[in-house]
């Protein structure tokens, strides 16, 4: 039975790396030829398939992730996360810090993938909770449920966007219904979640963020420093608004371009080494240092990531996504009920959240016209679905594992917990909506 598998290299994986205390890197691509093997997949097609995992994982993110860190190293060491950090502080003052973050995380998250969104603005939180003498969790899980909840709900998001497509559903109505199920949903999973986190606290990662003490001279205003730091979101914001609102508009393909995540981080570095180097007086050497240093800093995180893409690829390409297809079909349960639950099941399986919603969504999109219900409303509850206890599978784990200093217990009682929060309190608010619209 293919999920009895799933299992089996899920439990082989907590063995190889709580009990035997190996790589991360190292016990994912164990696990995955050892699932792949088991499903009955010949020997070459396993390595293709790792192999393929780990290229097409690293293929969209390598570049993101390096240019992401660049940004946020310079942010760090030009004092320009210090100075949007003591901002915010002042300004919310340290008892609502949170709903700052929160904010942000919001504004952000709208027009970034979670990895992409995450990387930008985890030096931010590195920041803030130095700077505040706040405990790194209170901080940071905020941030990951906001970013979280617009990657699930929330068009322009790519996810959301591309599930509407398949339910035919009105992007506007779509963005309006999410809004709504979105405030309540990340407030009990963001600074409500972190009160019960208080045990799970960890030093900020060193080899991540090297606090210094900035003169009020040494660091950029606040005003460029946010500037620089949310190029990458006004670029994708733009492309995504424009690519709406006038699809059939001679400036698509320019805004294509620009909002392209890798070309607008890379932009945002390029002014991130006029604006937090070259202006502050600082040489190309000293420069060229912190962009080689940044890189240094996530080599194994960005090979832990590339592994959790073989795990998820062999599931995939052993077929488990066409059995727990097989598996749903007859039910009579409520086709939002059954979207959610197969996004769910697709989502512990695979790991991906983006393969779990648009396989949900092909699977389930037939039950819109039997069950006469909202295809907006279809579109959250699979997107809720899809976000459900991420677990060793999905790259998203390991990237809040290692950026907290966490022990993959703590990342299952703090992460994968917060995850489900978010899918299960979605779910809830969809079917509370579904009776009102």
């Amino acid at each position: 039975m293919p999920l009895v598998v799933v299992g089996i290299g899920v439990i082989l994986l907590l063995i190889l790396m709580i009990g035997f205390k190996l790589n991360g890197f190292v016990s994912l691509i164990l696990v995955a030829l050892a699932v792949g093997i088991l499903e009955g997949m010949p020997l070459p097609k396993v390595v293709s398939s790792i192999t393929g995992g780990v290229g097409g994982t690293l293929g969209s993110l390598a570049l993101i992730l390096g240019f992401g860190a660049m940004l946020g190293k310079m942010m760090a060491d030009s004092g320009a996360a210090s100075r949007i950090a003591t901002t915010l502080i002042k300004k919310f003052g340290k008892k609502r810090i949170q709903w700052a973050v929160v904010i942000t995380g919001f504004v952000v998250g709208i027009a970034l993938f979670y990895e992409i969104g995450f990387v930008l603005l985890i030096p931010l939180v590195f920041s803030i909770a130095a700077e505040a003498e706040l405990p790194l969790l209170y901080i940071g899980v905020p941030m990951a449920a906001a970013l979280s909840v617009t990657h699930g709900f929330l068009p322009p998001h790519p996810g959301p966007t591309a599930i509407a497509g398949v339910y035919k559903a009105d992007i506007a109505k779509t963005l309006l219904y999410g809004i709504i199920i979105a405030i309540p949903t990340v407030i009990v999973a963001g600074p409500v979640f972190t009160l019960f986190l208080k045990k799970m606290e960890h030093p900020i990662p060193t080899n991540l963020y090297n606090p210094k003490t900035f003169t009020e001279e040494e660091m950029p205003g606040f005003g460029v420093s946010i500037f620089t730091a949310l190029v990458p979101v006004i670029l994708m914001a733009l492309r995504a608004i424009i690519t709406i609102s006038a699809p059939k508009s001679a400036l698509i393909p320019f805004v294509t371009f620009l909002g392209d995540p890798t070309i607008a981080l890379l932009i945002a570095v390029i002014i991130a080494l006029f604006t937090f180097g070259l202006n502050k007086g600082k040489k190309m050497p000293e420069i060229n240092k912190t962009l080689t240093e940044a890189i240094a800093s996530i080599a194994m995180i960005m090979l832990i990531i590339g592994g959790g893409g073989a795990f998820k690829q062999v599931l995939v390409d052993s077929g488990v996504d066409k059995y727990i297809k097989v598996l749903m079909t007859g039910s009579h349960l409520s086709p939002l009920i059954l979207a959610w639950l197969i996004a769910a099941v697709l989502r512990i399986a695979l790991g991906s959240a983006t393969v779990a919603g648009m396989t949900a969504a092909g699977i389930a999109a037939p039950l819109i016209g039997m069950g006469h219900v909202s295809p907006e409303l279809m579109v959250l509850a699979t997107g809720a679905g899809s976000l459900i206890f991420s677990h060793v599978n999905d790259p998203g784990f390991w990237i809040f594992k290692e950026y907290f200093n966490l022990s993959i217990p703590e990342t299952l009682k703090s992460w994968s917990v917060l995850e489900t929060l978010i899918s299960v309190m979605g779910l809830v608010l969809v079917l509370i909506a579904s009776v009102i619209i």
